[in-house]
């Protein structure tokens, strides 16, 4: 999902590549970072989500300039003769011809060259060839994702493996709808400016030094969260252009060898920062839900989930965002130590803002009913889904949003699209065995080696962590293999509700270790900031952090609310 990912918001981007006179280059995504900072009087980009796999790193334009030719014009100082130019080839359309073969490939010998198990039914075997055809399209990505989710449901339905409406019931699941929403709102942040505004406080408040200006950064983002629920929009709606505008200013420009002067450090420690705070909220990442609803199939029901979700990862998560900011300080340290003008620049900006509007204070209003009956609805049977329905109404009622806004908003409906055919072939597989199938091969593996069940969860938790450098996204990530692997933990004796938030922790964490994990990856990445093997060892060394904190910080605190 992040690609709510999200898998990601990544809104006029465009790829790094070679662009002629004559061809250019379909762009990918579009850059987030050309949010507009007055965002009432421009068009809000919308909020894509990822691919599964980025083959090339995706360059983010921060100052586009529409008027600006993209094209390469070279100039001779001699004359050359002219010669008739040669067609060019047309490009190819439709799917990629290997990742499509080597994708079917993967479901044709599953099913006809694999033996099925004796305790699989032949119905459940061709439904697990078609998803892990579907899944292997996702990573290599012949077509779009939402278009080789709907060839896998397609599929499904031809061959007879589900009905019509079973292949089709995801579509009303109430999580997904949930997601959707939740990109309409992360756009309301975006459209009203009001996320750029609390944002900017905290650097007036915190910013005399990089550090303090740090922190200021990551608290601001984690009490957005929650209102806020794409790890992307906020990356690239708010802290981004706020951090590149910052470094900017400081003589640190993209790029550059003096980006080290303060962007890297800024941009590092945000990116580093936002997978705990995706984690410390039910409401703050789409992955989050998903992650819930696909226990909810296992049999394993957390009761008021936003509170539950909230407590239990409430210690280990602002234990990490304490920590976060000064490790990387140490280890990733800026060139500038001190930023005395920040507090001004922010303080002017403020001023050019202007007094806080009307949509913003609709949007204020909005999200903390929203967020007070995602905590207290249960109570008052009202579910998630139609606390933010209610939400979204009052912002469409008075005019914050407009439905032009909503279908617009492409990411929303191509995550509906993927998800629900994932989500929906994920709980067919659960109901036909094949889940409890090999959730039991696998716990039988462990239990070979005599393992208690904290140590088959330590092992497992590790394994759906790594597993993730094969991944570009997280909601992706989630909808291969959260199930099977909560599946194991359950078969090798773990609790189930600390297996199920184990895991949805895990997954937030996982974000943040490469420039491809994550929708919000790609921004930071993007920008120009830092380098790549640094990306890839600062995120190492973080994941070891987070894992230290989690793993002792978390055990004790989950043993005191009796988890196990």
């Amino acid at each position: 999902m992040e690609s709510f990912a999200l898998q990601s918001l990544s809104s006029s981007c465009s790829l790094s590549s070679r662009t002629s006179l004559l061809h250019r280059s379909r762009p990918i995504c579009k850059s987030p970072s050309s949010i507009p900072s007055n965002p009432a009087s421009h068009p809000i980009p919308t909020l894509r989500s990822s691919p599964l796999f980025l083959s090339k790193p995706i360059v983010f334009s921060s100052f586009p300039n529409p008027r600006k030719s993209q094209f390469s014009i070279q100039a001779s100082s001699s004359p050359q003769p002219q010669k008739s130019p040669s067609p060019n080839p047309s490009p190819l359309q439709g799917a990629k011809p290997i990742p499509l073969i080597i994708s079917i490939a993967v479901g044709v010998i599953v099913r006809f060259f694999v033996p099925k198990p004796v305790e699989v039914t032949p119905q459940a075997w061709q439904l697990l060839s078609i998803f892990l055809s579907t899944i292997a399209g996702l990573v290599l990505s012949p077509l779009p994702v939402g278009a080789w989710a709907f060839l896998g449901l397609t599929t499904s339905i031809v061959t007879k493996t589900l009905p019509f409406t079973t292949a089709f019931s995801a579509f009303t699941s109430e999580v997904i709808w949930l997601i959707v929403i939740s990109f309409f709102f992360a756009r309301g942040f975006v459209k009203t400016g009001l996320g750029d505004r609390i944002a900017t406080y905290f650097v007036k408040w915190w910013g005399k030094s990089t550090l303090g200006l740090s922190y200021g950064l990551t608290i601001s983002e984690a009490l957005i969260a929650p209102a806020m629920p794409s790890t992307t929009a906020r990356a690239g709606g708010v802290f981004l252009p706020i951090i590149k505008s910052l470094a900017i200013s400081a003589g640190s420009k993209p790029n550059d060898p003096s980006k080290k002067k303060l962007g890297s450090y800024l941009v590092q420690s945000q990116f580093q920062s936002s997978a705990n705070s995706s984690a410390l909220f039910l409401t703050a990442a789409a992955q989050n839900l998903l992650c819930l609803k696909l226990a909810e199939e296992l049999g394993v029901v957390i009761s008021s989930p936003w509170v539950s979700w909230f407590k239990a990862a409430s210690l280990p998560a602002l234990v990490a965002l304490l920590v976060t900011p000064l490790v990387l300080y140490m280890v990733y340290p800026p060139e500038t130590k001190d930023t005395p003008e920040a507090p001004a620049l922010a303080a002017k900006k403020l001023e050019n803002m202007g007094p806080v509007t009307n949509n913003e204070w609709i949007m204020v209003g909005a999200m903390l009913l929203a967020v007070s009956l995602w905590i207290f609805g249960d109570g008052l049977g009202i579910p998630s889904v139609v606390a933010a329905m209610i939400g979204l109404s009052i912002l469409l009622l008075l005019g914050v949003l407009d439905w032009e806004d909503c279908l617009s908003e492409k990411s929303a409906w191509d995550t509906l699209a993927w998800f629900a055919v994932l989500v929906g072939m994920a709980g067919q597989l659960t109901n036909l065995g094949i889940v409890t199938w090999m959730s039991d091969s696998v716990a039988k593996f462990l239990m070979s080696f005599s393992l208690s069940w904290p140590a088959a969860f330590a092992v497992l938790q590790v394994a759906y962590f790594f597993i993730h450098y094969l991944f570009a996204s997280q909601t992706g990530h989630v909808g291969a293999l959260y199930s099977a692997f909560l599946a194991m933990h359950l078969a090798a004796g773990v609790p189930g509700m600390l297996a199920a938030l184990a895991l949805a922790y895990n997954t937030n964490l996982f974000g943040a270790i490469t420039h491809y994990s994550s929708g919000q990856a790609a921004v930071y990445y993007g920008a120009g900031y830092i380098d790549l093997p640094d990306v890839f060892k600062m995120g190492f060394v973080m994941s070891l952090i987070n894992a230290a904190i989690w793993g002792i910080v978390g055990s004790f605190w989950w043993k005191f609310l009796g988890l196990y």
